[in-house]
């Protein structure tokens, strides 16, 4: 039976700074991007990136276009990258270009509006690399279902400015971003170790980031002072920082509003990799809780605990995303704690990247899948809880390959694992690596979070 625990919060250390991306990788990305693309029939592949959709190009190639847009066009023997303005420099920062494997093309109009244009214009440049015979593969960031368009197939998530003139030029353009996102075939749906390095690293700074907001949260303070005492650092958001209150919804932002003892409360902190979530109650104990809502532990959180339990212990390759969609829906029935979204999902550089769980999938999760435990219980009355923390599954070999390399980063791992299993009790198996010291926590009375809630 589920039950609050006075505890203090682990503290497995910081970790060293991440292994860097090197051109060894960079290039057997490309490579894998080829052989997917021949084998589907593509001729060349074309790769849109934005600020929000950044997550395929930087796989890639490590760059990432910043406040613009970037087009990568690759063919079986070239690559060209194209840049606005302001990237057209920092395409540097890729290994592929600094090593004259990936050329760089500049058009202005991919950058701001109102800044300089001339030069060349983005359909000379895409003369350039595709012949009027070529079937193209065009990566957005989202595929589509029948369920949803005519052509599933032909329907692109690119501005038109680069669907229009890659549709005039080619004999057909296809949707590809499949190719690099699916939850099964897709490339970026699987890590290896060096990427685990990078993950566990900015689980930690968002995870270090949370837990400095939490303990600094009082009575009276406003949400702004609450997200400055996070001291969030520099890496890069994957989405923005949120902190609702009361009958706010859960996405709105810091507003200046008071915390106020009695109030449910949730916030998240987000970097390229990583998004830590929790969420409870602007209180000390069950008696600062409306009259109605004063068993939210044992009718909400003590449910919601055990069911996340469940949901680590099906975490080990093999078992069918359906499946733990199943036992989900039946740990948190929906009638009372409204979960809507895939109960579990891919993560990256983007936030959601997919998802193997879903209703009916016959989809097996494997080794090398970054998954985020974002099951989101909502309720009229008891509001809200939420343990949003980073894993990634991990067959033997990997947990080998992961210890010989990156021994401090494995011996972190297992320490969480440990803590989860032998002090909240949860069902944590070998296969399932926390990355962040957040993982196992909730503290449902957010002015004392000391007291958490164990199995």
């Amino acid at each position: 039976m589920a039950r609050l625990i006075r505890i203090e919060w682990p503290d497995n250390g910081a970790p060293d700074l991440p292994p860097a991306f090197t051109l060894d990788e960079a290039e057997g990305r490309l490579a894998a991007l080829r052989k997917a693309a021949l084998a589907r029939g593509f001729d060349a592949v074309v790769v849109y990136g934005d600020r929000e959709h950044a997550a395929n190009i930087h796989w890639l190639t490590g760059f990432d276009p910043r406040f613009e847009e970037a087009v990568l066009v690759v063919t079986p023997g070239d690559a060209l990258l194209i840049a606005g303005n302001e990237c057209l420099a920092y395409t540097a920062v890729s290994p592929l270009v600094k090593a004259g494997v990936v050329r760089v093309g500049h058009c202005a109009s991919l950058s701001l509006p109102s800044q300089p244009r001339g030069g060349r214009r983005l359909k000379e440049w895409l003369v350039d690399m595709l012949a009027t015979d070529d079937t193209v593969g065009v990566v957005g960031w989202k595929w589509f279902g029948a369920d949803e368009v005519d052509d599933p197939a032909t329907a692109l998530d690119v501005p038109a400015f680069l669907a229009d003139p890659l549709r005039h030029l080619a004999a057909r353009v296809e949707n590809a971003t499949d190719l690099m996102m699916h939850p099964s075939h897709g490339l970026r749906a699987r890590v290896d170790a060096a990427q685990i390095a990078r993950l566990e690293f900015a689980n930690h700074m968002a995870a270090a980031a949370l837990k400095r907001m939490v303990f600094s949260l009082r009575e009276g303070i406003t949400d702004f002072q609450a997200v400055e005492a996070a001291r969030v650092g520099g890496l890069p958001m994957g989405c923005h920082t949120t902190f609702a209150m009361g009958d706010q919804p859960g996405l709105c932002g810091p507003s200046g509003r008071h915390l106020a003892v009695g109030e449910p409360i949730g916030f998240n902190v987000c970097h390229w990799g990583a998004n830590i979530c929790r969420a409870g109650w602007v209180a000390r104990g069950a008696g600062d809780l409306p009259v109605g809502a004063q068993d939210y532990v044992e009718a909400f959180v003590a449910p919601y605990v055990t069911a996340m339990s469940e949901w680590c212990s099906m975490m080990r390759p093999g078992v069918s995303g359906g499946y733990v969609w199943k036992h989900m829906q039946a740990a948190l029935p929906f009638g009372v704690f409204g979960v809507t979204l895939n109960p579990g999902h891919l993560i990256g550089l983007d936030e959601w990247v997919s998802s193997p769980i879903y209703e009916g999938s016959h989809e097996p999760l494997a080794s090398g899948m970054a998954m985020q435990m974002d099951v989101i219980p909502g309720h009229a009355v008891y509001g809200s809880t939420r343990m949003e923390d980073g894993y990634v599954i991990a067959d033997a070999g990997l947990r080998a390959d992961l210890a010989a390399r990156f021994p401090n980063v494995a011996r972190r791992c297992e320490a969480r694992g440990r803590f989860m299993r032998e002090v909240i009790g949860m069902e944590v198996p070998e296969s399932l690596l926390p990355l962040a010291d957040t993982c196992g926590i909730v503290a449902p009375f957010l002015l004392d979070p000391a007291q958490v809630v164990v199995c």
